[in-house]
């Protein structure tokens, strides 16, 4: 594997913009069904670049959603996400108005994905996994395999089973991508 690239650091000003449009967003969504209007941000933050929204509640998963390409400013993924995350993941009930203030928002900033010659090479808590094959696509987040204390295998297989691949798909004709992310959490 080449090199995978760590996404710049984002100043304290630029995350505290990024939380702020998310949760803004959210409130829109969850309370007008609209979309919040953004702050223009700054040059960085106009960039395009990918990002996930993981939204939680009292330490669990309450939804996660994102975008890999680097299609729209940053600053309108992160809104578009968080909105998404509260209202569009299949796994929740939509975010109910009294729910907004007690979620906890993480916004992971992905850096480019890069392919993967060697699982050797990936770390754990590190780097993030995307696999794809055919059609199939799945892709998990640097920290989701801290959080689940998974070694690299495990790492490898669970990203498999999220793209509804074998477990050990990783092994034999699947493209295998890493990243990496800045994660910006709530506190």
């Amino acid at each position: 594997m080449n090199a995978v690239p760590r996404p710049a650091r984002f100043s304290d000003a630029d995350r505290a913009l990024l939380l702020a449009a998310a949760r803004s967003a959210i409130r829109s969504r969850v309370c007008d069904g609209q979309t919040a209007p953004l702050p223009y941000g700054t040059p960085r933050l106009r960039e395009p670049q990918g990002a996930f929204v993981t939204l939680r509640q009292d330490g669990h998963l309450r939804g996660c959603i994102g975008n890999v390409q680097a299609e729209s400013p940053l600053i309108r993924t992160v809104a578009d996400c968080a909105a998404a995350a509260a209202t569009e993941d299949s796994r929740f009930a939509p975010l109910q108005p009294e729910e907004i203030e007690s979620t906890v928002i993480e916004i992971s900033i992905l850096g480019p994905l890069v392919d993967v010659r060697d699982p050797d090479d990936i770390v754990v808590g590190r780097h993030g996994l995307m696999v794809s094959r055919g059609p199939c696509r799945g892709l998990l987040l640097p920290q989701v395999a801290l959080e689940q204390a998974w070694d690299r295998p495990r790492f490898l297989q669970e990203t498999c089973l999220k793209a509804g691949l074998e477990p050990d798909a990783w092994m034999r004709g699947t493209r295998i991508q890493a990243f990496e992310a800045e994660i910006i959490c709530e506190t």
